[in-house]
């Protein structure tokens, strides 16, 4: 069927702040699908409250309400467009997670849809609740002879307790209607039972659990679908966990394709998920069904089925090449799968199913270090904050860079010396799940644990560790050498496998340069394969790519051959003038999708300039690894020797590393090094604002006050200096980003004790000490600065008192009660600072005022988290202008700044602290929201400010 010529306009609805449970992969699935809309003709209207995402930018729709997720904004929406004579006729709520469907939901049950006539396209509202209503899923599933877990949904404390007793333990609690496994639970002893329940009923919007037996240890996998109107069927791919039943997806190691799949079992298990997607509604759109495999018997149970994009569908749709949400949004318009042509190939139709000739190996990203006394253990609950993705010939290549991916100082699986020997504590650990068995499983194989004992206690598939201990086993291999007697097909099966220099260099104990050079003398290098989601059965026109060294051996030669004549090699470099983006990898608390936003823009920005643009990044989550975006996409890990390789082979005239966060900016001095140009802002100027002595130094120059400070290396200096500076203390190390280690002392026993555990953390570092001024007020400024002017964009006031992290502090756009003379000192140092830097793009600064004094805190020559919020607010694409500065294409001046201003944004920091329950809800100079949300006011006589301006002080600590 050809697209509906009745829908005109289509409301998407996003996801709200990012939350542990639901990330930016919402923002990639809704960018992809208002795209997707607009090439249509349809016009596209979009709700979302999170100012840092792409979704919300005048770039991606006709229309962006920056408001909160709630009925009463539908309705004000709905009315606007009715009145403008132009009104909405669809609603596409499946591509904003469980919160843009429970808001569908509510908005049906009011009978808002119907009022306005608008349609619910994409899904089908009673499908949700099949799927969402645990009881109405398992009789669903009953009904259509698919197995399930046996159990029963109890809607009060008496009914799950009758349950229980029926069942026996294990068991399991799944609340109904929540998001990311919040408030489920395994039991195991009936004493743990009756809080269990409690706090599942209380988790449930609607009280109800479903109480079932518990399948703890079965293998788990997922398969994607799609489904046109005409009821045809494609299975994009299917996932397997690594981590057997009991671990939340999200929270799980999971491999595409499934590595320990039967055919038989796959073609079973393909005709159960296509029964069940049509059993629950007959809509067009995505889905994505959970089973798990008793290991045993081959029994299949159905644990969930997701009758939206997810995120495990731009897992999907990043391990493929297949845009799922793309082609989602053209089928609920009406289209049929045989009528679109895959955007990949452009060639194929879209009724294909991707066949891939790689695999993906994706690893989680978590935060615990941010949650002093959380419980680690991993469970039914998700609790991981981002996610890395590895792509290989083989799972040990894929594994490895996913590992190096995750930006957590490691190199790989292991070989970096930093392996746990004490068997007590590898029982334990493999026993009890956290953040670090995958490290601990390779450390047992190391420290001599039998196979079969790892098995027994992680009821990991035994392939999966076998080709860990395969690594171990290579490992030991390789040094019975010295570099110089290795033999060079040694080292070629290390790189198949996804070693990294470094760890080669750790195993054989010379320099990371020496195995590079050693490499390079026997041709071992990396060539690039495309990502063209049909196997290379059918040519690509989409230039996404990975790198591997499984590639046909080269023949030999004197000298090394350029990677473009190596065999193998799928990216062809063009002569056209190029520009690196680095990206910054897999979301964590203090560097989240905010610097996606910024990575993006700087590729269109640059793309305007007349430049081919290649971004690296390895998030699956996010638009920037969105093969639509970069002229060219390398999804590998930002980790020296991949960004490395990339510029030798593609020579850009230089790289952007001022819009990934911390994890770009640390390539900055390596580049530098390496004689690679910085476009922007110089290292030399990046380092001076990082080095507090450095950089005080300038400030005392241009007379400009700071808090008085030291730095020191040890806990003995750390004493002396605190003498002379006067208690309260902040104590941080240096070049870290959100916060990490900052904390406020108060005496001499508190300042040794967090002095010893920033040196045990992070060896050999520079450790500041600056006087903390209490009961400041604090600001910050955002700037563009071409070298010589200077424009601020906007300075914003936070609400709480200094000593709470920018990242965590409510805050206001422009200043709400700062006076005329501290605004004037603002300015004027923002101005002084950004050019004595010699800034070349975009600046942040912190600010505290005492006493009508305005001292600065720090300054950071980068795009900021609030650059996003300053360019919603204001309305204006800061982040284009900076990167066309530091392209040398404008100067500050020739851009007009014509921002929008009204009234008051607020920005609202977001956590994710009821993931742990047992951590005070208390804030200091360590970052520790998951994500922010923007709110606008007329004046301050408003409720909402009110309220919080009224509790500025409760969260307060150290």
């Amino acid at each position: 069927m050809p697209k509906d010529s009745s829908l005109r306009s289509v409301l998407i609805i996003g996801s709200g702040p990012i939350v542990i449970g639901q990330a930016c992969e919402f923002d990639y699935s809704g960018s992809q699908a208002a795209r997707s809309l607009r090439e249509e003709g349809i016009e596209v209207s979009l709700i979302n409250s999170n100012p840092a995402t792409i979704m919300t930018d005048p770039i991606n729709a006709d229309h962006v309400y920056l408001k909160p997720l709630e009925k009463k904004s539908i309705v004000e929406i709905l009315q606007k467009h009715q009145d403008m004579g132009r009104p909405i006729d669809a609603v596409l709520p499946t591509m904003g997670g469980q919160t843009a469907l429970n808001l569908a939901i509510d908005c049906d049950k009011a009978g808002v849809w119907t009022k306005f006539g608008v349609r619910i396209i994409g899904v089908d509202i009673k499908a949700i609740e099949t799927t969402e209503d645990r009881e109405k899923f398992r009789l669903k599933m009953l009904e259509l002879g698919v197995g399930v877990c046996k159990g029963r949904t109890a809607r009060s404390f008496l009914e799950g307790k009758e349950i229980a007793q029926e069942i026996g333990f294990p068991l399991v609690i799944r609340p109904s209607f929540t998001l990311g496994g919040t408030g489920g639970g395994f039991v195991e002893r009936p004493e743990d039972f009756d809080k269990a329940l409690t706090n599942g009923l209380h988790a449930s919007p609607v009280h109800e659990v479903l109480v079932e037996q518990s399948v703890m240890g079965w293998k788990e996998y997922e398969l994607e679908l799609l489904r046109d109107g005409a009821g045809n069927f494609i299975i994009i791919c299917s996932i397997e966990n690594f981590d057997p039943m009991g671990i939340h997806t999200g929270d799980s190691i999971t491999v595409a394709p499934a590595m320990t799949l039967p055919d038989t079992l796959y073609q079973k298990m393909r005709d159960l998920a296509i029964m069940m997607m049509d059993g629950i509604g007959k809509f067009a759109g995505g889905c994505n069904v959970q089973f798990s495999v008793n290991p045993e018997t081959d029994d299949i149970i159905a644990i969930e089925i997701n009758p939206r994009v997810s995120r495990s569908s731009a897992l999907a749709s990043k391990a493929t090449g297949y845009p799922i949400a793309k082609i989602a949004a053209k089928m609920a318009i009406g289209y049929n799968l045989d009528e679109l042509i895959n955007p990949i190939t452009g060639s194929t139709s879209a009724f294909f199913e991707p066949a891939i000739d790689y695999v993906i190996v994706k690893v989680p990203r978590w935060n615990f270090d941010k949650f002093p006394g959380s419980d680690r253990s991993l469970g039914l609950q998700m609790k991981s904050v981002g996610e890395a993705m590895g792509i290989g010939r083989n799972f040990q290549e894929a594994l490895q860079k996913a590992c190096q991916s995750l930006e957590i100082r490691r190199n790989g699986l292991g070989a970096d010396g930093k392996e746990l020997t004490d068997q007590k504590a590898l029982t334990e650990s493999l026993g009890h799940p956290s953040w670090n068995r995958l490290f601990h499983i390779y450390d047992a194989f190391k420290a001599g644990m039998s196979f079969r004992t790892i098995q027994k206690l992680t009821k990991i598939d035994p392939w999966f560790l076998h080709q860990i201990e395969e690594l171990v086993e290579l490992e030991r291999e390789i040094q019975k050498y010295d570099l110089d007697d290795l033999p060079p097909e040694l080292l070629r099966t290390a790189k198949q496998k996804g070693y990294a220099d470094r760890q080669l260099a750790h195993l054989l104990q010379v320099r990371e340069s020496k195995v590079y050079d050693y490499r390079q003398k026997h041709n071992i290098r990396r060539v690039y394969k495309c990502v063209d989601t049909c196997a290379a059965e059918f040519e690509a026109k989409t230039p996404y790519y990975y790198s591997t060294f499984n590639n046909e051996v080269p023949i030999m030669t004197d000298r090394p051959e350029p990677v473009s004549d190596l065999p193998g090699n799928e990216s062809v470099v063009s002569n056209r003038k190029k520009v690196v983006v680095l990206g910054s990898g897999p979301n964590r608390i203090g560097q989240g999708i905010e610097f996606d936003y910024s990575c993006v823009h700087g590729v269109l920005a640059a793309k305007e300039c007349g430049y081919e643009t290649i971004m690296i990044n390895c998030n699956p989550e996010t638009v920037s690894t969105d093969p639509d975006i970069a002229d060219k996409l390398y999804f590998e890990p930002v980790f020296w020797e991949h960004v490395h390789a990339i510029i030798q082979h593609e020579k850009p005239e230089g790289v952007i590393v001022q819009l990934g966060g911390q994890t770009a900016l640390k390539m900055a001095e390596k580049l530098t090094r390496y004689g690679i140009k910085i476009i922007g802002t110089s290292w030399e100027a990046l380092d001076l604002a990082e080095d507090r002595g450095h950089f005080s130094s300038l400030l005392r120059d241009l007379d400009i006050p700071y808090p008085k400070f030291g730095t020191v290396r040890d806990s003995e200096a750390a004493l002396d200096l605190s003498k002379d500076l006067g208690f309260p203390l902040l104590v941080r190390p240096s070049y870290v980003l959100g916060g990490q280690s900052m904390k406020i002392v108060i005496n001499e026993q508190e300042l040794e004790a967090h002095v010893m555990k920033i040196l045990n953390d992070i060896p050999d570092n520079n450790i500041l000490l600056d006087h903390f001024l209490e009961n400041a007020i604090e600001a910050e400024a955002d700037a563009i600065c071409d070298g010589e002017d200077v424009h601020i964009i906007g300075i914003m006031e936070h609400i709480e008192p200094a000593g709470i992290h920018s990242g965590d502090s409510y805050a206001l756009l422009p200043p709400f009660d700062l006076s005329e003379n501290v605004i004037r000192q603002i300015e004027e140092y923002t101005k002084k600072i950004a050019v004595a830097l010699k800034t070349v793009g975009l600046i942040n600064i912190q600010f505290a005022i005492k006493d009508e004094k305005v001292y600065v805190i720090e300054a950071n020559p980068r795009a900021s988290r609030t650059v996003p919020f300053i360019c919603k607010a204001y309305q204006e694409p800061y982040v284009n202008y900076a990167t066309k500065v530091m392209l040398g294409a404008k100067k500050v001046k020739d851009f007009e700044f014509k921002p929008v201003k009204k009234g008051y944004a607020i920005k609202i920091p977001v956590f994710s602290f009821n993931k742990f329950p047992n951590v005070n809800k208390e804030l200091g100079p360590e970052m520790k929201s998951t994500g922010e949300g923007i709110y606008f006011i007329d004046d301050l006589q408003d409720d909402f400010f009110q309220k919080v301006y009224s509790e500025r002080n409760l969260y307060l600590s150290r």
